[in-house]
């Protein structure tokens, strides 16, 4: 089995951050992504137990390395000063790389 290398982008933010991110990523022509709601603690405190407008959300985007360096930039640029964003990559090999 031949396995291709691509990049995972992964984002945990606020769930008041969530639209923002997928506009972000709609934008730069990224269709495919997984979200979840995540419970967790950090800098903020206990995230995830409260009302809907205190949970954070988990966005998970495989893509070629070519669009990530704007995507990451644009996210960093408009979103880290006013929401609660934790944003790292990894690489990640697929076996259909025709599908990002």
């Amino acid at each position: 089995m031949k396995l291709f290398n691509v990049k995972l982008l992964t984002i945990t933010c606020e769930i008041l951050a969530q639209k923002n991110i997928l506009e972000i990523l709609d934008k730069h022509e990224i269709t495919g992504y997984t979200t979840y709601e995540v419970d967790g603690n950090g800098a903020r405190g206990v995230r995830g137990q409260g009302l809907k407008n205190e949970k954070n959300v988990k966005v998970e985007v495989i893509m070629r390395e070519e669009k990530l360096s704007d995507i990451v930039e644009e996210i960093s640029r408009t979103l880290f000063a006013n929401f609660a964003i934790v944003l790292y990559v990894t690489d990640v090999g697929v076996v259909r790389p025709e599908k990002f």
